[in-house]
C-alpha cells in the first residue's frame, strides 16, 4: 500500500503490536511513545494518517492532534481507554476525523484505516468537474475549497461534508444520511458528530454558513437563494 502511519502510544506492547499489524498491510509506519516526539516526525515527514492516543507524556494528544490540524488535514484517528462522550466531542472539535476506544483489535483498526483512505481518494479522484455556488468553490480533482474566491482549510471530514452537501442541494439530509455517505456504514459512533462537523464547517465558511440550514428534527440541507 505503501502509505505512511504514525503510531503515538506510550504502551510499549501496544504499540508495537499495532504497529506490526500495520506493517503486515504493506504500510510504512513511525512510532512515537510522547507527543513531543509525535510531532518531531510529523514535521520531517510527509505521513498519510496519524494514529494517537491521547493518555501520552510530554504533549498529551488533544494538544498533538490540535498543532498537527493546524498544519494539515490528514486524517487524525484518537485512541482512548475511556468511552466518555464529552472526551469524543472534544477530539472531534479539535480535529479528529475518528475515535477508537481501548480495547481494540489491531487488525479492524487496520481495516478501518485503509478504507478511511481509500474514501479519501475516490473523492480525490473523481471527475475535474468545479462546484461553484453563491461564492463557494470545490474542486474536485484539486481537492482546493474556495469561499469569496480564498482558499479555506478543510479537514477530509469537512471536505466531504461540504461535497455531498453541495451535490445534493436543496435536498433534506438526515444525520444518518450523512453519517452513511461520510463516515461510512461501519461507523456506530454518535451521530452529533455531524452537528460539530456542520458547527465547525459553518465557522469556516464565513458569511456563506447561511447556505447550510437546519431542519428541525431531521438534519440538514445545502440551499442557495438568489444563486446568479
Amino acid at each position: 500500500m505503501d502509505k505512511k502511519v504514525l503510531i503515538v502510544e506510550d504502551e510499549d506492547r501496544m504499540r508495537e503490536i499495532t504497529a506490526d499489524y500495520f506493517k503486515a498491510s504493506g504500510f510504512q509506519v513511525f512510532e512515537a511513545e510522547d507527543g513531543k516526539k509525535a510531532m518531531e516526525i510529523f514535521q520531517k515527514n510527509e505521513l498519510d494518517a496519524v494514529i494517537l492516543d491521547i493518555m501520552i507524556p510530554k504533549i498529551d494528544g488533544w494538544s498533538v492532534c490540535k498543532r498537527i490540524r493546524k498544519e494539515s488535514d490528514i486524517p487524525i484517528i484518537m485512541l482512548t481507554a475511556r468511552s466518555d462522550e464529552d472526551d469524543k466531542l472534544m477530539g472531534f472539535e479539535l480535529g479528529a476525523d475518528e475515535y477508537v476506544t481501548k480495547p481494540f483489535s489491531p487488525k479492524v483498526l487496520v481495516a478501518r484505516v485503509k478504507t478511511f483512505l481509500k474514501r479519501i481518494e475516490g473523492n480525490i479522484r473523481n471527475d475535474k468537474q468545479i462546484i461553484d455556488m453563491k461564492g463557494i468553490e470545490i474542486n474536485k480533482q484539486s481537492h482546493i475549497v474556495k469561499v469569496n474566491s480564498e482558499v479555506i482549510d478543510l479537514s477530509p471530514k469537512e471536505y466531504q461534508l461540504l461535497c455531498y452537501m453541495m451535490e445534493n442541494k436543496g435536498i433534506v439530509l438526515s444525520r444518518e444520511n450523512i453519517l452513511n455517505k461520510v463516515w461510512g456504514y461501519d461507523y456506530f459512533g454518535d451521530s452529533r458528530v455531524v452537528d460539530t462537523h456542520i458547527k465547525k464547517l459553518r465557522k469556516k465558511l464565513g458569511d456563506k454558513s447561511e447556505c447550510i440550514c437546519t431542519v428541525i428534527r431531521v438534519g440538514y440541507k445545502f440551499e442557495v437563494n438568489n444563486e446568479k
